[in-house]
């Protein structure tokens, strides 16, 4: 049963449902501790789900940090590349957290991209080229308390704009 914060408007669809099905049994992400509870089928809003069990607990019987940290890494990446399309290019860059609450039973996160967020990061890269947005993520109990808060920074570039950098870095290597 999901908490109340986790109802939303929005459904999967079968493609949706089927990229979380498979996410769910990606060894690299079932070692986390992690599980999705829910894909958009826009995929505009994600929900995790992050029980503590003998895969994620520590040395004093509480959610292992590492688990919190390991089980919400590449969500918004994989949501802006399914959400801009294939003309842009997207890269996890940066990532922190800080611990609020020793996590004794299930945490729950939602991300969510609003229809302002895609827009902005549309026309900064219009603009620029290239664009970094900074998103904040709670690890939460049924109550709603937080347990660990989490910043991850995402760059999102224009394809071409990506590419002719990319060359331009390799040719400056070279040249020194």
């Amino acid at each position: 049963m999901k908490p109340a914060f986790l109802q939303t408007n929005r459904t999967e669809s079968f493609s949706s449902w089927r990229f979380r099905t498979l996410m769910n049994w990606y060894p690299m992400y079932v070692g986390t501790g992690g599980k999705i509870l829910f894909w958009s089928a826009d995929s505009r809003e994600v929900h995790l789900r992050l029980r503590r069990n003998i895969w994620t607990y520590n040395y004093v019987g509480t959610i292992f940090g590492g688990s919190m940290f390991a089980a919400s890494d590449p969500f918004y990446m994989l949501m802006l590349l399914r959400v801009l399309g294939r003309e842009y290019v997207v890269w996890d860059k940066s990532a922190s957290i800080r611990f609020r609450k020793p996590g004794r039973t299930t945490l729950y996160m939602r991300y969510e991209l609003t229809d302002e967020l895609i827009d902005s990061i549309r026309s900064d890269v219009a603009a620029r080229g290239q664009t970094e947005r900074t998103f904040r993520l709670q690890w939460v109990d049924e109550a709603g308390t937080v347990h660990a808060e989490l910043e991850r920074l995402c760059y999102m570039a224009d394809k071409t704009h990506y590419e002719q950098r990319k060359g331009d870095r390799q040719r400056s290597r070279f040249q020194r």
